[in-house]
């Protein structure tokens, strides 16, 4: 079992920076798919980026250019990076881990096998 551990969440205000950590434990996951979904309130849980194991990134359009994600896997953790926030970006930061290859990224969050418990995000305007 792998389990995961965000940090970094708070409130700041729009144009802001934060950087959310997500520090897993159990198995070490340099082999992983690592990721970020969001969930704002009376919404889905909607996908935000994905690091393969070989470094690849990908990321929902509405983050390109002020999303970065990453990895350490010295230190088991991944990494997002957020710039530019805006009220929108608004929710409830959950990563997750996943063991399988994954030729397509899927934006289904009940596709993926480890979840952290989330940290809270909030921009004001």
């Amino acid at each position: 079992q792998v389990q995961l551990v965000e940090s970094g969440g708070g409130l700041v205000q729009a144009g802001d920076s934060l950087r959310l950590s997500c520090a897993a434990s159990g198995r070490t996951v340099s082999s992983y798919l690592l990721g970020w979904f969001r969930q704002a309130p009376g919404k889905e849980r909607e996908f935000v980026a994905a690091v393969r194991s070989n470094g690849f990134t990908h990321y929902t359009d509405s983050v390109k250019g002020r999303f970065a994600i990453s990895r350490d896997n010295a230190k088991n953790t991944t990494y997002l990076q957020m710039n530019s926030l805006k009220p929108e970006d608004t929710a409830v930061y959950y990563c997750f881990a996943d063991t399988r290859y994954w030729s397509t990224i899927s934006f289904n969050p009940r596709a993926y096998e480890y979840w952290g418990q989330g940290t809270q995000v909030t921009v004001s305007s």
